[in-house]
């Protein structure tokens, strides 16, 4: 635990609310003018490159079948993106409330915030039907939005924004590390997630911010609540996880053309449900900024309940 940045005291920063606005109006981008431009998606490409969709571990699989598992992961990709953005923008839009009569930069970077986190699910939502198109029938993305968002929601503020701050630090994590650099990944495809990105790196600095201005208001029992909530919050994501792998699975089994062996199909479902966690969760707590924040806040003791409730995960 970093103890002397928990030691710090909060200081509100006008002026860093006051830059996201700026940048949010500079980088501002349509879906159709600039994102998918009359375009569709190449199914002879990958969807997510083998760092995040880890196809390249799958060694039983043929070239065309680890394409098409990318496209399916990509798919799920999309779709839980289209999930997480439905919880954030409600709650960025709540915690909005109270610069409404005050600070009127953090005021419109948030107001700004939940527009763009709106305008994102309706990206997805577009990138789902781009994808129907050219796929086999029969895949299904399992979990209801507004039923997960309204679970999330009913969890504290603090764990809220710890979850929302960990999964727009590993999107920016992912674009860099990963989609960006690898050429054999659809055009259409990474240029949805540059202009995902673009927008994230402003709500990754607005998380940190008002997850820091939470914390400070709360006392030494809500705040050891909050990280129950936040533990709470990991363990559903995971059964959610659990849940669409398995369903993406039985997808590409149904059409992949070829029966695989029992083996091979069990290697398949862990290796997917692998990969996912790494995804949705191992990356984004490995990521440094992540770390560095969440243990500003926290005790040794309460890093360990966090540490323990990850480990079968990490594992």
């Amino acid at each position: 635990m970093n103890t002397a940045l928990q030691s710090t005291p909060y200081q509100f920063d006008s002026a860093r609310y006051a830059k996201a606005v700026a940048t949010s109006k500079r980088i501002r981008w349509d879906i159709d003018r600039d994102v998918i431009r009359g375009r569709t998606f190449d199914f002879g490409k990958k969807f997510l490159p083998d760092g995040l969709s880890r196809v390249d571990r799958l060694a039983f699989l043929t070239a065309d079948e680890q394409r098409l598992l990318s496209q399916i992961q990509g798919r799920t990709y999309a779709n839980i993106f289209g999930l997480v953005e439905r919880f954030i923008a409600a709650k960025v839009l709540e915690v909005s409330a109270d610069h409404r009569l005050g600070d009127q930069n953090a005021l419109e970077a948030l107001v700004r915030f939940g527009d763009e986190e709106i305008k994102h699910q309706e990206l997805f939502r577009r990138i789902e039907r781009l994808c129907a198109e050219g796929m086999p029938a029969g895949y299904t993305f399992l979990p209801e939005p507004n039923a997960v968002a309204s679970a999330v929601l009913a969890k504290s503020t603090w764990a809220v924004l710890a979850l929302t701050c960990h999964i727009e630090l590993f999107v920016l994590a992912h674009y860099r590390e990963s989609i960006d650099p690898d050429t054999s990944v659809s055009e259409l495809w990474k240029d949805v997630f540059l202009y995902h990105w673009r927008e994230e790196s402003q709500h990754a600095i607005i998380d940190e911010l008002e997850w820091r201005r939470e914390h400070d208001k709360l006392s030494t029992e809500e705040r050891d609540r909050a990280v129950n909530d936040l533990i709470d919050l990991v363990g559903a994501v995971d059964g959610i996880l659990q849940m669409q792998a398995r369903a993406d699975v039985d997808y590409f089994l149904n059409v992949c053309g070829r029966t695989l062996s029992e083996l091979d199909a069990m290697r398949l479902r862990m290796g997917v449900l692998g990969a996912y966690r790494w995804q949705y969760i191992v990356s984004g707590v490995k990521e440094p900024r992540f770390a560095q924040v969440l243990g500003s806040m926290i005790t040794d003791a309460q890093g360990a309940r966090i540490a323990n409730a990850l480990t079968p995960i990490m594992n």
